[in-house]
């Protein structure tokens, strides 16, 4: 039997994907079924506004949407989705991913969406989790076991440079 698909992840070009394979590769980690695709909002508005408007539907719980220059995927997305939408910006040519940024976090009243930093699709990634986590004990569980391993991993950094400074 196929795995669930709970999460979307959608980029505005193929050439993000070196980027938001970290998202995927989080929910892969946390066994956590994910559908990947290119949808523009600018060059594919017709089939992006189906796609956000049909994924709850197909049983989407959360949508990550990355993009770079002008990024309006996510906005677009959130305009025509019930779901939580969190956008990851792409760093550009042109301004470093500070334009994608900005155009992801200025969205009008009554569209939200939820913005990590620039490049940071794992973030994305974890924060889905989260959201998922909220009404699914199981991946809450992972979560707190991922959180403790973060936990773990930097006392024993800690650990190592005290005992390189004796």
């Amino acid at each position: 039997m196929a795995e669930k698909k709970l999460v979307g992840i959608i980029m505005g070009s193929d050439s993000d994907l070196p980027v938001m394979k970290e998202a995927a590769d989080i929910l892969e980690e946390f066994g956590i079924g994910y559908e990947i695709r290119v949808l523009s909002a600018h060059r594919t508005p017709n089939q992006t506004s189906e796609y956000a408007a049909a994924a709850h539907q197909k049983g989407l719980k959360v949508i990550i949407a990355g993009a770079g220059g002008a990024a309006h995927l996510a906005g677009i997305i959130a305009a025509f989705s019930p779901l939580p939408v969190i956008a990851v910006p792409i760093k550009s040519k042109s301004l470093d991913g500070l334009d994608s940024l900005l155009s992801m976090v200025q969205m009008p009243p009554g569209v939200p969406v939820g913005v990590v930093g620039i490049n940071q699709a794992k973030n994305a990634g974890l924060l889905a989790v989260q959201v998922l986590g909220a009404s699914d004990s199981q991946i809450q569980d992972k979560m707190l076991s991922y959180k403790r391993k973060m936990e773990e991993d930097v006392i024993k950094k800690d650990q190592n440079l005290k005992s390189k400074l004796k």
